[in-house]
């Protein structure tokens, strides 16, 4: 049995030779099929009908590696958990209950994003060390999740497979993954950020980014602005501080107001809010970013002189 493993997880590990610029601190793995997924995500270097490279996630290499010799190499990458991505395709759940058998004598705690499973499926990957489940949903619009999903599973049926992981493992024990910049507005992104935090479901931001070899390869990420100030939203949303009629649209229906005065947001926003946000431990360095520019998530939090560059920049 194989598995991939992100880049700079292997080379943590010692499984490949090479500089970081950020270690991560959660284990970073990837079932492996000989095959793609059978879903076509047009931002998915896995989807069905992409013709990127199947070693990428995002813009990460995912070598792949003997299961056995991942195991043994894991306790030298300090890791606080080990996060699991899946493929979908025919005999995954059978692969990911395996992993995890392998996984559980590490006594390291799991974190696994995979499409909808049955409660069942849930009950059996708690009762082997998993806390966390991502939810795939990554489109923040409705009216355009059907044409860049292209999914085995419906919005709806997103939304019901959030519900499930709710009630099996807690609240905000789903995370809810969402990529800014595949064409909905900021009001849907902060609708749909809403929504996930009042069922209980916590939310994972990413940043799009256009690779080569799937639909979306021509499209363009986000401005940082724009993302900065979907963060500041989301923040404001997780703590409770806003409601949605306090959020200010323009005619395109692009954030332009809080609804708080700056010198109270400036008080009110820690830096940590433009470092990754996810499970515990979790720092993902560099998934969405190239290393020489200003990343869209931190890997660690900046400093506090930075969110006053930030308000500067969205206000």
């Amino acid at each position: 049995m194989k598995v991939r493993v992100s880049y700079g997880t292997a080379i943590a590990m010692g499984l490949v030779r090479a500089r970081m610029l950020a270690r991560p601190t959660t284990a970073y793995l990837m079932t492996y099929h000989d095959g793609r997924c059978r879903n076509n995500c047009a931002f998915c270097p896995q989807a069905r009908k992409s013709r990127a490279d199947l070693k990428k996630l995002s813009r990460i290499t995912w070598p792949a590696f003997d299961v056995e010799e991942v195991v043994e190499a894991l306790p030298a990458g300090r890791f606080a958990r080990i996060c699991l991505q899946t493929v979908d395709y025919p005999g995954l759940v059978s692969d990911v209950l395996e992993l995890l058998d392998l996984f559980h004598p590490l006594g390291l705690p799991v974190s696994v994003s995979i499409t909808p499973v049955d409660r069942e499926t849930l009950e059996e990957f708690k009762s082997r060390g998993v806390d966390y489940i991502g939810v795939g949903l990554d489109v923040a619009s409705e009216r355009l999740y059907p044409g860049i999903k292209d999914s085995l599973y419906s919005w709806d049926e997103m939304w019901r497979f959030t519900r499930d992981v709710i009630e099996v493992f807690g609240d905000g024990k789903a995370f809810i993954h969402l990529i800014i910049g595949l064409g909905e507005t900021d009001r849907e992104a902060v609708e749909t950020i809403w929504r996930a935090y009042s069922m209980g479901a916590w939310v994972s931001l990413f940043a799009f980014t256009p690779i080569r070899g799937t639909r979306l390869e021509n499209a363009k990420p986000p401005s940082l602005a724009r993302y900065r100030r979907i963060q500041v939203a989301h923040y404001l949303i997780k703590e409770g501080l806003v409601t949605p009629e306090d959020f200010e649209f323009d005619e395109s229906d692009s954030l332009i107001g809080f609804g708080i005065e700056r010198e109270k947001l400036a008080e009110l926003i820690p830096p940590e809010v433009f470092a990754t946000h996810g499970c515990p431990g979790c720092n993902r360095p560099y998934y969405n970013e190239r290393p020489k520019k200003e990343p869209y998530n931190f890997p660690e939090s900046p400093e506090r002189d930075y969110v006053m560059r930030v308000l500067d920049s969205i206000l």
